[in-house]
C-alpha cells in the first residue's frame, strides 16, 4: 500500500471520521445508496471493524470506528463504496451526480473518470470516555441539528436507536 493520506496517529485505537462525498454533492438520498455504504461497514464489521457510533446524512457521514489497522480499513471502505456508489448511479443513468462527481474530480486523480469521496477523513482519536460520550452525541444529534428530525433516534440512518436498547441498521459496540 503507498503512502496513506489519513493522519491515524494510533490505528488500534477508537478515531470519530468524517468521510465526505465530493463537493458535498448528495447521494445519500435512496436507500439504496446508504445500503451500500452500510452493507460495507457491515463486511468490515466480520473482520474485525468496530462501530461505536455512526450516521449517514445526504452528503457525508460520522462514525467512531476501531479496528486493527483502521487507516487499512477506512481506505478499503472508500475504495469499495466508491466503486459500487458510482456503478449504482451508472446503471440508474443519474447523470446530473456522475457529472459532478467527473467535473469536480481532483486533476491528479487520472487514473479514473470519477472521484467518489474528498480525501481524507479528519480523523480525531478518541483520548478519554468523556471525549467517546461527547463525539457519539454529536454523531446522533447531527440530524437534530439540521432539522430533519426532532428526535435523534428518529433518524433511521445512526445509531442513536441502538443506544436506547432498539435495533438499528448496523451492529454497534457499545462496550468502550
Amino acid at each position: 500500500m503507498g503512502k496513506s493520506r489519513y493522519k491515524i496517529t494510533e490505528p488500534q485505537q477508537a478515531h470519530f471520521v468524517t468521510l465526505t462525498v465530493l463537493h458535498w454533492i448528495p447521494v445519500f438520498t435512496r436507500p439504496e445508496t446508504v445500503k451500500i455504504l452500510l452493507d460495507s461497514i457491515g463486511f468490515l464489521g466480520k473482520e474485525g471493524l468496530k462501530v461505536y457510533a455512526w450516521v449517514v446524512l445526504e452528503n457525508h457521514c460520522h462514525f467512531v470506528l476501531q479496528s486493527d489497522a483502521l487507516d487499512r480499513d477506512i481506505a478499503r471502505l472508500k475504495s469499495w463504496t466508491a466503486k459500487n456508489l458510482i456503478q449504482y448511479l451508472a446503471e440508474h443513468n443519474v447523470r446530473q451526480i456522475l457529472d459532478q462527481l467527473a467535473f469536480y474530480k481532483k486533476a491528479h486523480k487520472n487514473d479514473r473518470a470519477y472521484q467518489f469521496w474528498q480525501e481524507g477523513v479528519h480523523p480525531e482519536l478518541i483520548q478519554s470516555e468523556d471525549m467517546m460520550k461527547q463525539k457519539i452525541d454529536y454523531i446522533h444529534h447531527n440530524p437534530v441539528k439540521r432539522g430533519y428530525v426532532d428526535k435523534a433516534e428518529y433518524w433511521r440512518y445512526s445509531s442513536a436507536r441502538d443506544y436506547l436498547d432498539k435495533k438499528g441498521l448496523l451492529e454497534v459496540c457499545r462496550q468502550w
